[in-house]
């Protein structure tokens, strides 16, 4: 148990709890998750697609077995050790996105196959040589080892680049009896934040016509794909269209940041999800007449997509500068605060700033409800 969670454990359930905690705090606003949670789920339901959420986003096994309990069929992990932690809490259909290539990866996915039913762990493949590792790795299951191809769909971040090397690669895995095919992944990243509208669904549109014409081509050659994949949180409702994936990947719309409400606000329609996390600071110093110091810096928050945005504590038009590991600069607009005033603030990208805590404080109104771990924090 950490010192952080010593602290403030003591306030679980006491009225006005969350403005006491030991700062800064990473905070879930439990109502607004729960929303966002139960929204996704109707929207895929009545969409008629599965919702197989990434975990990247919030690496907890309560969240997970929350989105699982509300409709998804189950979750998707980047990395072994997410996939880990959620096969052995018993959860379900997770999917390894990224593909595992060196020995040490290789080795732990076929023990942690060995645990899980048959079809409850699967993984993407996008070159023959690690298909072929795949194969001879899973010799001693008593099941095939279920596989994905990865169709790099443009971002070509990993994924097999063309057509024809899809088609090659579900060929051979499909002829692998120590494999099984289950379908493609095609999951374009570069596409979520994409702010305009109509850029943004124009090539999404896109995308979805090559993965279509894909599947039809693997059709015509005897190779089905049970499960196509892929969408995220930016094109949900885009890529629920025109029957191309059966399952969404979206991950972000359980908490939201300021990147993902700016994009999700960018239609005729508001945002269906709400900010439900938040990291709350405390003013630490006042003596610069120009701004007071918070003590949430580049350790708290992640600093690839722009700044904090104020929530709660000051005036929402103030605005937060990194300031070092642990400190932030806050210009504050209106009144200013008072040495040890609560800020709390709208995280700038949501799944690497919760990589940054161990703990996520789950309040409710003013009342801290419980402390849950980040439980795949940093797992490789």
């Amino acid at each position: 148990m950490s010192l952080a969670q010593q602290v403030n454990a003591p306030l679980i359930g006491v009225p006005g709890g969350r403005h006491l905690l030991d700062t800064p705090a990473l905070l879930v606003d439990l109502p607004a998750m729960t929303r966002n949670i139960e929204r996704m789920a109707a929207f895929a339901k009545a969409r008629g697609i599965h919702l197989r959420p990434h975990v990247k986003t919030h690496k907890s096994v309560e969240i997970a077995r929350r989105q699982v309990a509300a409709g998804a069929i189950g979750v998707s992990c980047v990395t072994m050790g997410e996939a880990e932690i959620m096969v052995n809490a018993g959860i379900r259909g997770v999917l390894v996105t990224s593909p595992a290539v060196t020995p040490s990866k290789i080795a732990r996915l076929v023990k942690l196959a060995q645990h899980a039913v048959p079809g409850g762990l699967m993984v993407v493949v996008d070159n023959p040589r690690n298909a072929a590792d795949l194969a001879q790795a899973a010799g001693g299951l008593t099941h095939p080892l279920d596989v994905l191809v990865d169709y790099g769909a443009g971002y070509n971040r990993t994924g097999a680049a063309t057509e024809a090397q899809v088609l090659e690669l579900a060929a051979l895995i499909a002829a692998e009896p120590r494999l099984r095919l289950r379908g493609l992944q095609a999951y374009a990243g570069n596409l979520q934040h994409i702010v305009a509208r109509d850029e943004r669904s124009a090539a999404a549109a896109a995308l979805r016509e090559t993965v279509a014409g894909i599947v039809a081509a693997a059709r015509r050659q005897g190779i089905h794909f049970e499960i196509v994949t892929g969408a995220g949180t930016g094109t949900h409702d885009l890529d629920s269209q025109d029957n191309a994936f059966t399952e969404l990947q979206a991950g972000s719309y359980v908490f939201m940041d300021a990147e993902y409400a700016q994009v999700l606000a960018s239609g005729t329609e508001p945002s269906p999800f709400e900010v439900s996390l938040f990291v709350q600071t405390a003013v630490v110093s006042t003596n610069a007449a120009e701004w007071v110091t918070v003590d949430g810096g580049s350790k708290c928050f992640s600093t690839d997509s722009g700044v904090p945005l104020v929530a709660k504590g000051v005036d929402a038009a103030s605005r937060y500068a990194f300031f070092g590991d642990e400190h932030g600069k806050l210009m504050v607009a209106g009144p200013r605060p008072a040495l040890g005033t609560r800020v709390e603030f709208v995280t700038p990208h949501c799944d690497p700033t919760v990589n940054l805590h161990d703990w996520y404080h789950v309040v409710d109104g003013g009342k801290l409800m419980a402390i849950w771990p980040v439980d795949a924090r940093g797992k490789r």
